[in-house]
């Protein structure tokens, strides 16, 4: 049914839950994870110093890339213990919701599992900025993984 499933990470508690059910998606259709990681920018923008907006996205980078990593990792444990599973690694910088949507197009994805919320506090109070607008606008199914 699934052959891309799009798992947005920023390594929070969240996105975590929402790999181990991608993951098993994964695994009981044969699909193939992506999982993307978005470097917010736009907070950046109205800093003073250069090196200072270069240093803060070298960290964003890092924080990324080791988000990245973990659900790597989880992957790579359940394929020793069940088999195959395809998993790409993605950073895209800008708008989360937005660089979602367009990787849903851009790579045909045919779902998204994604947490409630993120590691930004404000989120906890809603369903989650980034992933409401992802469920209001995207063209495939989108699960909204909720930590216990």
């Amino acid at each position: 049914m699934y052959k891309k499933i799009l798992l947005p990470t920023d390594g929070s508690e969240y996105a975590n839950k929402a790999a181990e059910h991608a993951i098993w998606i994964a695994h009981a259709s044969g699909a193939e994870i992506i999982a993307l990681n978005v470097i917010e920018t736009s907070s950046l923008v109205g800093l003073p110093a250069e090196d200072l907006i270069v240093r803060i996205k070298e960290m964003l980078k890092e924080e990324g890339r080791i988000a990245l990593d973990h659900i790597y990792e989880m992957a790579n444990k359940k394929n020793i213990e069940e088999g195959d599973l395809k998993v790409t690694l993605k950073t895209e910088e800008g708008s989360p919701a937005d660089a979602i949507l367009k990787t849903i197009e851009k790579e045909n994805i045919d779902l998204v599992v994604m947490g409630t919320s993120g590691k930004h506090g404000l989120d906890r109070f809603l369903l989650g900025s980034v992933t409401e607008k992802v469920v209001r606008s995207a063209k495939v199914p989108v699960l909204a993984v909720h930590v216990d």
